[in-house]
């Protein structure tokens, strides 16, 4: 059994809570393969570019997406692996 100290259940529930929205939900989908910039994720969500501005800096605090600079653009990706299994864990969960 696993021993959390506080500071570890507030990075659960953290992590938990950005992925309790759709939008976000959405985001990781798009990035599970390709890294793109802002307006490419706008493109495909259909959605505010500020919507979308405010959603990756969300997840960019709590280390689920990185970014990179190219050029003037952003470019964000998945922060690693473990962003997808967890994303896909909780789809075999629900898809049983």
């Amino acid at each position: 059994m696993y021993s959390l100290n506080e500071n570890e259940y507030f990075e659960l529930e953290l992590i938990f809570k950005m992925m309790a929205d759709t939008t976000r939900l959405r985001i990781f989908e798009i990035l599970f393969d390709q890294a793109l910039s802002v307006n490419e994720i706008v493109d495909k969500l259909g959605m505010s570019q500020s919507a979308i501005s405010h959603q990756l800096a969300q997840l960019r605090k709590v280390k689920l997406v990185s970014a990179d600079r190219v050029g003037q653009s952003m470019i964000y990706r998945l922060k690693d692996d473990h962003v997808k299994m967890i994303f896909n864990q909780a789809l075999d969960h629900i898809r049983e």
